[in-house]
């Protein structure tokens, strides 16, 4: 018993001198970085190439082969019309440039015969200028024709009506059945390869979107992509003082569909923050906090206030720390230390807790 109780003794007098919590906590640093400064505002999506289609030609209409919604390939015939004139005046077309060929071809060897005899001076001026006329009016008769069998062509072509771009049918304005009219609107549609982005902003930012000509539009899933190209109209709206800027947006942005309103960012100059690495930040209920490590190598969780993230695996710190103090990048292990953490060795009361 009394040889228990001076090992207890001992036990208890020895003196206490544990390692540093945070000795090989992996940490990083808050450090004030230039970022770009830039102004949040809402945009609506829009389709690039969204048209309608009007007939070129009159003609009845025999066959419509797609409907709304449905997607449609570049150069696809979506619309036929009947065909019967204009067939008949290609027909006629071929027959008069047969014609003007022959006329071309004898005006040829006549002017080749009486070349030869007026060599031989045996035929006047005159004859030899007959001939070239008549050689040069069957050439002008023979390109009327040949004009004449291409605008034939051309407007047999457009009794098919083909899509101009691959996309999706919005609207159908004529039935089968019905005649259409030369520029009578047919049907309509919108591409979703090429979107952009429609925004109004106030004119006291013009002049530094103009300067920065950069933005990015919020997706639906939260990332965010970069516009490709930045146009500005060239004169506001009296009623709103706005002016109307664009967004181009790079081919194939998925989740987004023409008339969906979205979040613009528009960079309008750079500004300072500390930023922190956004893994080490713990968030408790409403408590959102970091373990920062001092010189001492003493672990002490402190609060701090947020804003938005950065450099995607950053995120700003508006108050709570300040720069060159590290925190600790793995919080788990960060909070598990500091429960270890010897006494005498008090957590380090930081600004926000002053």
């Amino acid at each position: 018993m009394r040889h228990f109780s001076l090992t207890l003794l001992l036990l208890v007098t020895a003196p206490f001198s544990p390692l540093p919590a945070a000795e090989t906590l992996a940490t990083g640093s808050a450090r004030l970085t230039d970022i770009p400064r830039e102004y949040r505002l809402d945009g609506v999506v829009e389709a690039t190439n969204q048209s309608t289609i009007s007939a070129q030609t009159s003609g009845q209409v025999v066959e419509i082969r797609v409907d709304v919604d449905d997607f449609v390939e570049q150069g696809a015939v979506i619309i036929r019309l009947k065909d019967t004139e204009q067939r008949a005046r290609l027909e006629q077309a071929e027959a008069d440039l047969r014609a003007a060929n022959a006329v071309v071809q004898e005006a040829s060897r006549d002017y080749e015969r009486t070349r030869e005899i007026f060599q031989r001076k045996l035929v006047a001026q005159s004859a030899m200028d007959k001939a070239t006329a008549n050689l040069q009016a069957s050439r002008a008769r023979q390109e009327a024709a040949s004009a004449a069998l291409d605008q034939a062509r051309e407007q047999l072509e457009y009794t098919r009506i083909r899509a101009p771009y691959a996309g999706i049918v919005t609207e159908r304005l004529i039935e089968t059945g019905e005649t259409a009219a030369p520029g009578q609107r047919l049907i309509s549609g919108i591409s979703l390869e090429q979107l952009r982005v429609s925004v109004d902003v106030p004119q006291s930012l013009i002049p530094s979107i103009r300067e920065q000509a950069r933005a990015r539009v919020l997706l639906p899933d939260g990332s965010a992509v970069e516009s490709t190209d930045l146009t500005v109209f060239p004169f506001a709206d009296p009623a709103s003082g706005t002016f109307r800027v664009r967004l181009q947006l790079p081919t194939g942005v998925a989740g987004l569909f023409p008339g969906m309103l979205v979040k613009t960012r528009f960079e309008i100059g750079t500004m300072q923050q500390l930023l922190i690495p956004a893994a080490s930040v713990v968030y408790r209920s409403e408590v959102t906090a970091v373990y920062v490590v001092d010189e001492a190598q003493r672990l002490s969780l402190r609060h701090i206030q947020t804003g938005h993230k950065r450099n995607g695996d950053m995120i700003a710190v508006l108050s709570g720390l300040e720069e060159g103090e590290r925190v600790a990048l793995d919080p788990v292990e960060a909070g598990s230390r500091l429960k270890l953490q010897p006494p005498g060795h008090p957590p380090a009361t930081g600004p926000a807790d002053e």
